[in-house]
């Protein structure tokens, strides 16, 4: 990008806002808009403006560069794509209503590629037929589709977003975790390079299939993941991926299960209170169905009940709460005091591990107005499956030292799964082995969202003046601001010509008629890391240089301020 034209904020097209856009909830929304980096389209669509483009560049080539270095090739995959290869993975029904589904003319089906494992795998089945032709890591930048039920946060949740995937084609397991070590290590040079504060966690690998999977997580308030750190040991993990383990206790000693009159406790609150007993001691049910079928979730009264872990469990079926309707088609279960007890085979019945044989509890009764106490798992009912499915709380024991772990807010910038054969077994991916044989491929898939990372940073990095952009990523290496008078405007625009020609990147304000405050606070608010001003003493060859992150300033003579800029 050195010795790119000089970039004229007279004719730039981008218009600074001062107030807020009115449905902005976040600070990446406010400021990305009011700096005139984006504009909305349509809910959940984004249009990027000249200095929005010139950032999310930046940080594609950041990305291309580290992909490029661990031996990965650059292709481009369509984004519309036939149904057949998503059908034969089974993720043309899995994905339900967040794939963007279509017809062509004649009726045929189509969607808007959410992510590419198939189309990748059908790619390396045509082009390679040979282990020689193995290991190989593909990978493209391209816009993801996914029709988001509540499209909201600006670019951070969208119905169209720009993301980075990769895929790796192996013979084995090991050439497999040879791949994913490559990408972790490329991802961790990229978020360091971008200016990315970053955490390496654990998670769950859902609709993608695969067995290890890790997610990288940037803290910040308006993240949608939650995330547990272990302050003790270098645990961390998406809040889905952390299980408890299964601890069973002797229960021999408990008096016998008795039923007791609770009337008007259809609550934990209410049976607690009534009782005098603290939550943790009742067993909370909660009805669900799954595929239509009902099943009772278990769990302390204490503890929420996670949907997302529970959904991610019984997936790829679908997973919605009873309604009225339902209470009224089965008389044996009683709203509000439902008891794992007398449950039988009638309801399929999981529980978390908390609820582990020999514990007992203060359940329903099945029974209106009527709960038990002394209520035994493995004595009094049985528990089909034990699923970890509570929300983690802070202070929760660390899986792995069992320290209080530490919950934050993050933004998911970056995802690596182990996939293994899911998507070679299910459109059959094979290369002729070394000794004549045929091998199943195995496979990685790693994504980063390259728009989500700038929303990241932004959120990351800005101030109360607005955004703060590192030297990396941002629109232009200095911004130089001419006050307002003829001569100061004159200088602003000699000065960057030299700097353009020194191979940095200008981004200069000679716009007229604008007051140097309205100049002097578009410059804090868009972002750029060197602000440099041709103001009261531009007479004298002497400019303002201001370092945008720190607020410090100094007065340079022009040649001191060139040399100081083109010297970073």
């Amino acid at each position: 990008m050195a010795n790119a034209p000089v970039q004229r904020m007279s004719q730039l097209m981008a218009k600074t806002l001062r107030d807020d856009p009115a449905d902005a909830e976040v600070l990446s929304h406010k400021l990305l808009v009011r700096a005139g980096y984006v504009r909305r389209t349509a809910a959940g669509i984004w249009s990027w403006l000249p200095l929005g483009l010139k950032v999310l560049s930046n940080v594609e080539r950041v990305v291309r560069e580290e992909m490029d270095a661990i031996g990965a090739q650059e292709v481009l995959l369509p984004a519309l794509l036939p149904r057949e290869p998503y059908e034969a993975t089974g993720r043309w029904d899995e994905y339900g209503a967040e794939l963007f589904r279509l017809q062509d003319r004649r009726g045929g089906d189509y969607l808007l590629g959410p992510t590419h494992e198939e189309i990748f795998t059908l790619l390396v089945k045509d082009q390679a037929s040979s282990y020689k032709d193995l290991p190989v890591i593909l990978y493209q930048i391209q816009s993801k589709y996914r029709d988001e039920a509540r499209p909201r946060a600006g670019i951070l949740r969208g119905r169209e977003f720009l993301m980075k995937d990769s895929y790796s084609f192996d013979l084995d397991d090991e050439g497999l975790a040879h791949s994913y070590a490559l990408h972790r290590a490329a991802y961790q040079r990229i978020f360091e390079r971008l200016g990315l504060d970053y955490r390496i966690c654990a998670a769950t690998a859902g609709a993608m299939g695969g067995s290890k999977s890790e997610e990288f997580l940037a803290p910040a308030e308006a993240g949608e993941d939650t995330f547990a750190d272990c302050p003790n040991c270098d645990f961390a993990a998406n809040t889905e991926a952390i299980t408890y383990s299964l601890k069973p206790v002797d229960g021999s000693g408990v008096p016998a299960l008795e039923e007791i009159p609770t009337p008007d406790t259809p609550t934990i609150e209410t049976l607690a209170a009534h009782l005098g007993v603290p939550a943790s001691a009742t067993l909370k049910n909660l009805l669900v169905k799954v595929d239509g079928e009902i099943v009772a979730v278990g769990v302390p009264g204490d503890r929420e009940v996670d949907m997302d872990k529970v959904e991610a469990h019984f997936a790829p079926a679908s997973v919605e709460l009873v309604t009225e309707t339902d209470f009224a088609g089965r008389p044996d279960l009683v709203r509000g005091y439902v008891g794992p007890q007398g449950l039988g085979e009638k309801v399929t019945y999981i529980a978390d591990p908390r609820v582990a044989p020999g514990t007992a509890w203060i359940t329903g009764a099945n029974k209106a107005d009527t709960h038990a106490r002394n209520v035994v798992s493995g004595r009094d009912f049985e528990v089909d499956e034990f699923v970890d499915v509570v929300v983690v709380q802070d202070g929760d024991p660390c899986p792995k030292c069992g320290t209080g772990l530490k919950l934050d807010r993050a933004i998911e910038i970056g995802h690596i799964f182990q996939l293994g054969r899911k998507y070679a077994d299910a459109l059959k991916l094979d290369v002729l082995g070394q000794h004549g044989k045929p091998v199943r491929v195995t496979m990685g898939s790693y994504g980063i969202g390259v728009s989500r990372a700038v929303a990241a940073l932004a959120e990351q990095t800005a101030d109360e003046r607005g955004l703060v952009w590192s030297r990396e990523v941002a629109p232009a290496d200095v911004h130089v601001v001419a006050a307002g008078k003829a001569l100061q405007t004159e200088l602003a625009l000699d000065v960057s010509e030299k700097l353009r020609a020194a191979g940095l990147r200008v981004l200069v304000d000679d716009r007229a008629g604008v007051s140097p405050g309205v100049k002097f606070a578009d410059a804090d608010l868009i972002g750029v890391p060197q602000i440099l001003i041709a103001g009261r003493r531009s007479g004298e060859g002497v400019m303002e240089l201001k370092d945008r992150r720190s607020g410090e300033r100094e007065e340079l003579t022009v040649d001191e301020a060139i040399a100081r800029l083109t010297a970073h």
